[in-house]
């Protein structure tokens, strides 16, 4: 029995079924890295845009979407305008890709939204914004990528979170990135679980302090808050990370942490 809706709903056997895999397909189908199709969001700026860049210099199609962002000469990029936490926009962000390019190899879930400030001063509305794109919208693209990877076997879900939420910070409070992208690790690791069965992997990158997201003057005066390397992560650092997971096909569930050793701990 199952609980929906506060009432006690029994579940069918159907809905119990485990995931039966379909046939694999042979070696002489299988693509190489060229030739595939990403779906990015938060494509406009930074990791995104970095993203962009990187699965195109590998010969990938890419479609690519942000609340706001202009269409580009690329024939093999697709732009699409839309607030990520509305089930229409990510219907529009699926169905294009699928009558562009007639598949969806991988999906980065990189929109994020990140607000810092002492847990009291959230506001509902601030709260609505950061569930809507962290979680929703997080939801609503991934279900569809992977109904869409399901039906022929084989696919990538790269999600883009955070160190944050392992690292708590009194200087920097920001409970609900550690709510939202928190959870996200926990989903990562489910999912890969899964839909294994079904040849689809789900990963994730935690990236730390990182510029140009973070401006200069914001950690400039960190001193001892810099992660054990020293320096800022760029964009590209995080790219990079995607695309080795991109390139290993025998990595699902885990969670790389592209932060200059943040997570591993502080030098003394």
């Amino acid at each position: 029995m199952d609980y929906k809706l506060g009432g006690v709903v029994p579940v069918s056997a159907i809905d119990r079924a485990p995931l039966t895999p379909p046939e694999r397909p042979g070696t002489d189908g299988e693509l190489t890295m060229s030739g595939k199709v990403a779906v990015i969001t938060g494509g406009s700026h930074g990791i995104g845009a970095g993203l962009v860049a990187g699965y195109r210099g590998q010969g990938w199609s890419v479609v690519v979407s942000a609340r706001t962002i202009r269409s580009v000469e690329d024939p093999d990029v697709l732009t699409i305008a839309g607030d990520i936490a509305e089930p229409a926009t990510a219907d529009r962000i699926i169905g294009a890709a699928l009558d562009r390019f007639g598949r969806i190899d991988t999906l980065v879930n990189n929109a994020g939204v990140y607000i810092s400030k002492p847990f009291t001063r959230y506001t509902a509305d601030e709260y609505a914004r950061i569930v809507g794109v962290n979680l929703t919208g997080f939801f609503l693209v991934t279900q569809r990528a992977i109904t869409e990877m399901a039906r022929r076997y084989g696919g990538h879900v790269v999600n883009v979170w955070a160190t944050l939420p392992e690292v708590a910070n009194s200087g920097a409070p920001s409970v609900l990135a550690a709510l939202t992208k928190g959870g996200l690790a926990a989903a990562t690791r489910s999912l890969a679980i899964e839909y294994a069965c079904l040849g689809i992997r789900v990963n994730a990158v935690s990236p730390g302090i990182q510029t140009p997201v973070h401006p200069a003057d914001s950690y400039a005066d960190l001193g001892d808050g810099l992660p054990p390397l020293g320096w800022p992560g760029q964009a590209s650092d995080v790219v990079n990370g995607i695309l080795f997971l991109e390139s290993s096909p025998y990595i699902t569930g885990e969670i790389l942490h592209v932060d200059g050793g943040q997570i591993a701990g502080r030098q003394g």
